[in-house]
């Protein structure tokens, strides 16, 4: 049977040949795998524009994106310190629960959905919050697709002195960054969003720097970033049992990315890819819940049409059946469905989603005078 394509934001649709690398085994204490785990740890700093000797290191962590962040929150604010999220979305609102869960000292600072935080309210807030240590945000809101600035949001925590977290799980490879310019201190991303790969493990990115001085203050044991960090850096093995599979497939997604001509390549696919995506809405009738300029290209939130015989479910299930996968909403205040346009797909994979919703739309009378 016929994969479907996934118009998500991951895991999503990957290319033959990345699900293929997966059809071999590994010892996780083999020498051709400790070798494949630097060269991945290596390409990750190479992608946000970094390497080892400009102070950057790039720690492999088990489980989704969510573990990734935990593993971070939960690792490098001290006892005593105070975490400040900046918040538009959902993510930003699961920063907040987890550190709040693991009992850190957390103020979350909440815009609405379809807000940026603008730079100018930062700046207030780090001043209100003087015993602040560390600040947050969603650089790609999946909640909605928001885009937040966080070059300008960047300089302005690292000029009070903060230590910056950044969740790019919906942005890394498929937006440019340079940490180089930027100096995050914590950036953490999965393989199965723009690097266009599957589930199993998160990284993050860290300067060296502040890394060094978490050492002994995680809460968890296998969360502990210092100590992943440490042990990848004594031997080149995992703490504890690897994704071999995932981290062979992820190996071969890294050569893709760089086939396509990089990240810059990339975006251009998936600009062009959200841009049919738009057009062909737009035509339908359908709106979409953010405006222009604060679109990402990931990911895309178009408001329910006005009529209430609308199903989300049975509109899902119509596309579903014709190899379409989309994703419900998220928002707090608004009836939305989300289309992602990342992962292996295509202009023309986006127009024949658009058009499998316009055969929908016109076995729907009282759908198509309530959207066209």
């Amino acid at each position: 049977m016929k994969d479907p394509l996934l118009f998500t934001p991951g895991p999503l649709t990957t290319s033959a040949t990345v699900k293929a690398a997966m059809q071999h085994d590994v010892g996780s204490r083999d020498t051709d795998f400790i070798e494949l785990v630097a060269g991945i740890r290596a390409e990750l700093l190479r992608i946000a524009g970094v390497s080892r000797e400009q102070g950057y290191e790039a720690v492999l962590m088990q489980g989704s994106g969510t573990f990734g962040l935990e593993s971070v929150i939960s690792s490098v604010i001290p006892p005593e310190g105070r975490f400040v999220v900046l918040a538009n979305g959902a993510y930003g609102e699961r920063m907040a629960a987890i550190a709040e869960r693991l009992g850190i000292s957390t103020r979350l600072a909440r815009w609405p959905e379809n807000e940026s935080p603008d730079p100018a309210s930062v700046q207030h807030l780090i001043e209100e919050e003087p015993a602040a240590t560390h600040v947050a945000i969603v650089r790609c809101e999946t909640t909605t697709g928001i885009l937040n600035p966080i070059d300008e949001i960047t300089h302005i925590v690292k000029a009070a002195g903060r230590e910056f977290i950044v969740d790019a799980m919906s942005s890394f490879g498929g937006v440019p960054i340079d940490l180089n310019k930027l100096e995050i201190d914590y950036v953490i991303s999965s393989p199965n969003k723009c690097l266009e790969s599957v589930p199993g493990f998160s990284f993050v990115l860290a300067r060296r720097a502040v890394l060094e001085t978490t050492k002994d203050c995680a809460r968890s044991v296998s969360l502990d970033l210092f100590a992943q960090w440490e042990g990848l850096e004594r031997n080149g093995q995992f703490r504890f049992t690897p994704p071999t599979h995932a981290l062979l497939a992820f190996a071969r997604a890294l050569e893709e990315l760089r086939e396509e001509g990089g990240v810059s390549a990339r975006a251009a696919r998936y600009r062009a890819n959200h841009e049919a995506l738009r057009t062909g809405m737009r035509e339908l009738g359908f709106a979409e819940y953010l405006p222009e300029e604060r679109q990402s290209n990931i990911i895309t939130a178009f408001r329910y049409p006005d009529d209430p015989n609308f199903q989300f479910e049975d509109f899902y299930q119509h596309l579903r059946a014709r190899g379409f996968v989309i994703y419900p909403g998220k928002l707090s205040r608004a009836n939305c469905f989300r289309i992602g346009t990342i992962g292996r797909m295509n202009e023309q994979n986006v127009r024949d989603l658009v058009a499998a919703i316009g055969r929908y739309a016109r076995l729907k009378p009282s759908y198509v005078s309530a959207t066209i």
